[in-house]
């Protein structure tokens, strides 16, 4: 029995919800009702096309079954091949249905906060931090998705000790989700004579940027704002000018800090970090609630955790949740070569959630 079989009844409530939608729908006049019902209708409408797509291979080829036991050997010929390609066919459209039905996460589609600090390794992390950024600014320009500094803290010729972006489109957290935990790299420093590889890493943070002023309220008497003068590179305007601002969150603690624009701006582009900020801490908790009952989810976005390794003298990328190495870190470093990766990590999310959904059957 196929997963499809298994979850035969869940799947068949969703269309059941669905044409009981529809007809609802047809008898509406409260505008209300009509805008919430028309939500949900679309929400399931892909489900239900895709369950359909699957009921009509079986039953074409129940009919091909048919045709191949009526004894006409060009008919039946005929139907084999059809069959063929059907049973080709069918466990993708099964899967497409089943993906559908798993529970999805309401910031797939957000736009993120990006955070990359240099960790253990001193100067050679804050290199490799730099790398890191980089990378992700190269893989925003391949998505052509917006990537604006918000705040940097460099160390010059490259490193860099801390870095928050905001990255603007469509599907970036969704995309981006996998990416936060510990990052290690192993190379040869350009100043190490003796030809030592040395192992420094790197911690990236993603946030979902929650979608206007209603998921997170900030209230003014929560929080501290101070200006002062930006640190880093910049020039002189941005150096002998107050125009940094840095916000506390007196409840929580959480300070975010901005200094790449204006005073005004900065002090937007600081808010917008510290929802997305108390937004994800909230995210985190009910998170925990939920790993208490499953653990070890892929991208639980869990930073303290060792999530990939770079390895210049092979050239090899590892990433440990899923035991995949591929051996092409320049492209990797260059933005295209991050997909594979992402691509196996967001299948085997696909894979655990419906684990989950049959356990749950």
């Amino acid at each position: 029995m196929s997963a499809y079989d298994r979850l035969e009844r869940r799947l068949s409530q969703a269309v059941d919800r669905f044409e009981r939608i529809e007809a609802r729908l047809a008898a509406a006049t409260d505008g209300a009702e009509i805008v919430k019902l028309g939500q949900e209708h679309a929400e399931l409408r892909p489900l239900v096309d895709a369950v359909a797509a699957v009921r009509a291979a079986r039953a074409e080829m129940a009919n091909l079954e048919a045709m191949m036991k009526d004894g006409d050997k060009e008919m039946a010929a005929l139907a084999e091949e059809e069959m063929s390609a059907l049973r080709d066919r069918l466990p993708q459209l099964e899967q497409s249905a089943l993906l559908l039905l798993a529970p999805k996460d309401k910031d797939e589609s957000a736009s993120a906060i990006l955070e990359v600090r240099a960790g253990t390794g001193g100067d050679e992390a804050a290199l490799f931090a730099g790398d890191l950024l980089r990378m992700y600014q190269r893989y925003a320009g391949v998505r052509r998705w917006k990537f604006e500094l918000e705040a940097l803290s460099d160390t010059g010729l490259g490193g860099v000790k801390e870095a928050v972006a905001s990255v603007t489109g469509a599907g970036v957290f969704g995309r981006l989700k996998f990416e936060s935990g510990v990052h290690r790299v192993q190379r040869v420093p350009e100043t190490e004579a003796g030809g030592r590889i040395h192992t420094s890493a790197a911690t990236v943070a993603v946030l979902p940027q929650p979608e206007g002023d209603v998921d997170i309220v900030v209230e003014d008497k929560d929080i501290r704002i101070d200006t002062m003068r930006a640190s880093g590179a910049g020039g002189q305007h941005v150096n002998k000018t107050d125009s940094a601002v840095r916000i506390t969150h007196l409840p929580t603690g959480i300070v975010v800090v901005a200094q790449e624009k204006s005073q005004h701006q900065n002090r937007a582009n600081a808010m917008k970090v510290l929802k997305a900020k108390l937004y994800d801490a909230e995210r985190e908790r009910i998170a925990a609630e939920r790993a208490a009952e499953r653990k070890g989810q892929v991208g639980s976005g869990d930073r303290s955790e060792r999530i990939r390794t770079y390895n210049f003298p092979q050239g090899r990328v590892t990433d440990h949740r899923i035991n995949l190495t591929v051996y092409n870190l320049p492209e990797v470093l260059h933005g295209p070569g991050l997909d594979p990766i992402l691509d196996a990590l967001a299948a085997e999310e696909q894979a655990q959630k419906l684990a989950a959904l049959e356990e749950e059957t």
